[in-house]
């Protein structure tokens, strides 16, 4: 027998019966899922510091467990003393079992160790489905040192579902167990 994230069982279950009832879904098919997760990290300090891309990778693998990439610039700013080509950010994009281990960590591991933390904002839909999420500081995930930590910053998180609408796309995440703001 194989292994099956927590999460991944969790929405065979129990999420696809929920959506169904909600949304009165005639299909197993027409039920939103999660596609994928991109974690991306700006460091736009790296113009000077070249060593600050190496620590970003570094982190956000750890993070994720998959071998995170640097993004790279697409043209000149004169203003910033940015070329283009040079690495300016990382980014990481989970698919399958690895997105749903990030997910369960994220919620039960990580998001609790916000300070002040009370719910994530629901605003961050961007009207096809798909949640945007911000974090402020890396040092809220386990797999982070912080003595080890040069510079704290945060990243963005990007949750792609084959939602049709964001009503759809929030209860599966709430399903799942992203903690929503109540109104």
């Amino acid at each position: 027998m194989s292994y099956v994230p927590r999460l991944k069982a969790e929405y065979k279950e129990r999420v696809i019966k929920a959506l169904t009832e909600e949304f009165s879904y005639k299909n197993v098919m027409q039920v939103p899922k999660l596609e994928k997760i991109v974690i991306s990290k700006g460091v736009g300090a790296a113009i000077a510091d070249k060593k600050l891309i190496d620590y970003a990778l570094e982190e956000v693998t750890k993070i994720t467990g998959q071998k995170a990439i640097s993004t790279m610039s697409k043209k000149d700013v004169a203003a910033f003393k940015l070329r283009k080509g040079m690495p300016i950010g990382v980014k990481v994009t989970l698919r399958g079992d690895k997105m749903y281990e990030f997910l369960d960590r994220l919620v039960t591991a990580s998001l609790p160790r916000v300070r002040d933390f009370n719910g994530i904002k629901a605003s961050g839909f961007d009207g096809r489905g798909n949640y945007n999420l911000g974090i402020t500081e890396q040092i809220i995930y386990p797999e982070i040192n912080i003595d080890q930590v040069k510079k704290i910053n945060g990243m963005d998180i990007t949750f792609v579902t084959s939602a049709n609408t964001d009503k759809e796309a929030k209860s599966l995440l709430g399903e799942l167990g992203l903690p929503f703001k109540k109104n």
